[in-house]
């Protein structure tokens, strides 16, 4: 295709550009662990309190005893094909991780990697401005970046946020006895599969939409609320996969009660029908040594189903859940939901 290529003129679908799309293409976390195996994670700085060797969702870096610099950056493929609906949900996974650490978003960098001459200047145009879109609803306008001609689009942010050391949501804080409350309800793997098949219907689409630009806002005021420990975000990794990180972390038992947890009931026919990711299965075989528990294929399906902006998974104590739930509605996400419990015990994630 000529390099003046526009818009109006024919244009393969964004989604059909990409191998896998939204987080579901993230590399799954055997394969990750193994690529990093022999790097060290930990850094043992001391004023850079959360790093890699911590599994947590943001960098967090200590600048005085009230101040904290927390740093993530994620980026994907397209998981729909509408270029302004694409930066939206990139930019609102992105900014995710700085709010599932209790913080408060302060501004961005773009990371742009598109194939120069088989999309138009005004399809990248339209992602970018998705994204800025809803940087700035969210207080962190994006200052800069970085672009590439890639054989595929990708498209994310360089996030970064202020917190207070001592309000950190870290996910190594869950406590046994603590319940567990899930902001979001699962099945956008799904969704996507569906998607990409032309099976997914207007209605499920809008929904899908409607929860991957839903900014996980309750994070920065979950983070004053006594009696809540520790908070991770629901993504690529999946519910069993994140909550094993959880686990992990805190050295707890994460009890998960599988009929207690919000699936869109689309994505349930769907999977149902068979429609999955191929990533759901790279995830079950990642953390299946940390899970026990029955369940059918379909639903270890939905559990490990990889979310694209999905939601937050707070650990709290059980007086203080219902001023949990009533912030989550005050941000819109009335879909909030107690699916399980912290337990003492061997790290590991039971399904019951």
């Amino acid at each position: 295709m000529p390099a003046d290529l526009t818009a109006s003129q024919t244009e393969p679908r964004l989604t059909s550009l990409a191998h896998g799309g939204g987080c579901g293409c993230k590399l799954a976390p055997n394969v990750l662990a193994d690529i990093l195996s022999e790097m060290p994670l930990s850094l043992g700085h001391s004023d850079l309190i959360v790093d890699a060797g911590k599994s947590d969702d943001a960098a967090v870096y200590l600048i005085n005893e009230t101040t904290t610099l927390v740093a993530t950056t994620d980026f994907f493929t397209p998981i729909v094909d509408d270029p302004h609906t694409f930066g939206r949900i990139a930019a609102t996974n992105a900014l995710s991780d700085i709010f599932a650490m209790g913080a408060k978003p302060i501004f961005c960098l773009a990371i742009v990697g598109m194939p120069i001459g088989k999309i138009a200047n005004e399809t990248i145009r339209a992602i970018l401005a998705g994204g800025r879109s809803v940087a700035e609803a969210a207080g962190a306008p994006i200052a800069g970046g970085h672009s590439i001609d890639s054989a595929e689009p990708i498209y994310g942010l360089v996030a970064l946020g202020m917190g207070h050391p001592d309000h950190l949501l870290l996910n190594s804080k869950a406590e046994a006895g603590d319940v567990l409350i899930l902001g979001k309800p699962l099945g956008i793997g799904i969704y996507s599969a569906a998607l990409k098949r032309e099976i997914l219907s207007p209605a499920e689409y809008d929904e899908m939409v409607a929860s991957t630009t839903r900014l996980n806002t309750p994070g920065t005021e979950l983070s004053e609320l006594a009696g809540v420990h520790a908070a991770t975000d629901v993504t690529g990794f999946g519910l069993l996969g994140h909550a094993s990180e959880m686990a992990r972390g805190a050295g707890v038992q994460i009890v998960i009660e599988k009929n207690e947890v919000p699936v869109f009931e689309g994505a349930r026919r769907h999977a149902e029908a068979g429609v999955k990711t191929g990533a759901s299965g790279r995830n079950w075989e990642s953390v299946s040594h940390m899970v026990s528990g029955q369940m059918s294929e379909m639903e270890t399906d939905i559990l490990c189903d990889p979310q694209t902006s999905g939601g937050l998974l707070v650990s709290c104590a059980p007086y203080a859940a219902r001023a949990v739930l009533d912030i989550f509605a005050q941000h819109g996400h009335d879909g909030a939901t107690i699916v399980g419990r912290v337990e003492a015990g061997p790290a590991g994630v039971c399904v019951a």
